[in-house]
């Protein structure tokens, strides 16, 4: 008699890193269940393109929270009277699309549906390569979020907790695009933009630096137009 797959909770944005993220949790066997949050972000049409990835990549669930952590905002994302930056991700520099407790929200909304579905990891498309400058996408930051995590659950204090689990850390962007490719990701239906419109601006941060790793990856035709 064959065992039943393990369940991995992959926090799906709609975006390239999170959707190759969800992909090689699938590839490892894994049942994956999305989770997305409309946090007041001006794009929120990368909640449309989650929708889409969820059923292309054959999650067996999809859900989506409502926090908005626009009502104070305090973040470029959130805020639109603040400008996009367009001037490239500089080291050691919080850009203004850094959203204040966004990931520690999130990952805690994970680990509560991941510890409620008995899933054996959290999978987290956070990439410390090209956002250098967000303290909520490093490695230490991830570590001492698991502790919490191991005392804050039941299952982790028997030591059977979810574990955060993030593939694509130390990854740059071509080499994710690329990772992307090899699992046939439906790049095309990932959505980066920061912008708040139906198609991608290709001017903010986030199209620049997409568009650029497309192009080294050897794939231009997929970058914005």
């Amino acid at each position: 008699m064959s065992s039943r797959p393990p369940v991995a909770v992959a926090l799906l944005s709609g975006g390239l890193d999170s959707a190759t993220a969800a992909a090689m949790a699938l590839a490892e066997g894994d049942q994956v269940i999305g989770l997305s949050m409309d946090y007041g972000q001006r794009h929120r049409r990368e909640l449309q393109a989650a929708s889409a990835l969820a059923t292309a990549l054959g999650l067996v669930e999809h859900h989506r929270l409502t926090v908005n952590l626009a009502a104070w905002g305090g973040s470029a994302l959130t805020d639109l009277q603040q400008p996009l930056p367009q001037d490239g991700v500089q080291t050691h520099v919080i850009p203004t699309t850094y959203v204040p407790g966004r990931n520690t929200v999130f990952i805690a909304l994970g680990l509560s549906l991941a510890e409620a579905r008995g899933a054996h990891r959290l999978v987290l498309g956070v990439n410390a390569v090209d956002y250098s400058g967000y303290p909520d996408c490093r490695g230490d930051y991830l570590a001492q979020y698991q502790t919490l995590a191991d005392l804050a659950t039941k299952a982790g204090r028997l030591g059977q907790g979810p574990k955060l689990w993030a593939p694509l850390l130390r990854l740059n962007k071509r080499e994710i695009v690329e990772r992307a490719l090899a699992l046939d990701v439906p790049i095309a239906a990932t959505w980066s933009c920061y912008g708040g419109g139906e198609e991608p601006c290709g001017r903010c941060d986030s199209c620049r630096i997409r568009d650029q790793a497309l192009h080294d990856a050897g794939v231009p035709h997929l970058a914005s137009h």
